[in-house]
């Protein structure tokens, strides 16, 4: 696959593929602007729904469906698909365990420009609160278009958070060797590793590129499953650490670094962790990611530092 393809396109073609023999799939949106929801829109209109901008509709519709034994995809941007329709999620997916995908494109700071109302810096924290979810954050489009036929082979009331935009290539369309252990070791460091998912693992590996210049070797895992989070290799993989550093565009209330916190003291694994991510009354502002991330000392050099001040308490 190109590195330049979209995550959702990636996504969106593999669940048509997989559609067109098979009836039972169901995709429902609340955004046209998916280039890849022409060809659902066109050859397979009986499966495809357009919601309009009413997305608590579109998951009570899901749940008609899927209770008639539909598999029953819904798409929208990041926010609304989450903040927008929670109370729908809680109450009838979640409570009924039924195998409906919600897929959302632009998580975390991904629709930069559109400030607060299009920001999703809470998504992992609410999301993973609902009962029997499952929660994936795929690296890149090859990831994303696997986890689309996961999704599709084995339906589960999952979460799926889609990138804006295109990232570069990380598993080589290999997420097959690793998906039911629900993360990847990228690099293997030596003393400290940093723990990182979707888009923040690309600026993870910039941290660690840019360590290896100072002689600093850093472990890199990337972390695609976060609920549930692996319970029998993962902390044996972590406690090998003496230091772990959680990097997310997250706040860091109830965020990824915190469940990484609950599975460490669930495991009885006491070593010391950073978290890196959004605080507690953050500045709302416009401005691009870049310039986001750096605001909330989030970027490549914030996070560099905070993995040499690691270093230094761990020596």
């Amino acid at each position: 696959m190109s590195k330049s393809r979209l995550m959702r396109d990636a996504f969106i073609d593999e669940v048509y593929k997989s559609a067109i023999n098979d009836k039972d799939i169901i995709f429902i949106s609340a955004d046209f602007g998916a280039a890849a929801l022409d060809d659902f829109r066109e050859y397979l209109p009986d499966q495809f729904i357009h919601a309009g901008i009413s997305e608590q509709n579109m998951v009570d519709v899901a749940v008609g469906l899927a209770l008639t034994g539909k598999k029953v995809f819904l798409y929208a941007m990041a926010p609304f698909i989450t903040t927008r329709c929670y109370e729908q999620t809680k109450a009838v997916i979640s409570s009924m365990r039924l195998p409906i995908t919600l897929v959302a494109v632009g998580v975390g700071l991904g629709y930069d420009h559109a400030t607060l109302t299009h920001f999703t810096t809470e998504d992992i924290a609410i999301m993973r609160a609902l009962n029997g979810i499952r929660l994936l954050t795929p690296v890149d489009s090859d990831s994303a278009a696997y986890i689309a036929k996961e999704c599709i082979n084995n339906p589960k009331f999952t979460y799926v958070r889609l990138e804006r935009n295109p990232q570069p290539a990380l598993y080589g369309g290999k997420l097959e060797d690793y998906f039911d252990e629900g993360y990847v070791s990228l690099h293997k460091g030596r003393k400290i590793a940093i723990i990182s998912s979707g888009c923040m693992t690309h600026k993870a590996i910039e941290v660690r590129n840019k360590l290896l210049e100072d002689k600093f070797d850093i472990g890199v895992i990337d972390v695609f499953r976060i609920k549930p989070l692996n319970r029998s290799s993962l902390p044996t993989l972590l406690s090998e650490y003496k230091a772990i550093l959680t990097l997310e565009e997250q706040m860091l209330d109830g965020g990824f670094g915190g469940a990484i916190l609950e599975l460490l003291a669930d495991e009885g694994i006491c070593i010391p962790v950073k978290r890196v991510g959004i605080k507690d009354n953050f500045e709302v502002v416009n401005g691009n990611r870049e310039y986001l991330n750096k605001l909330y000392s989030i970027d490549v050099e914030s996070t560099v530092s905070a993995v040499k001040e690691l270093i230094t308490k761990i020596q």
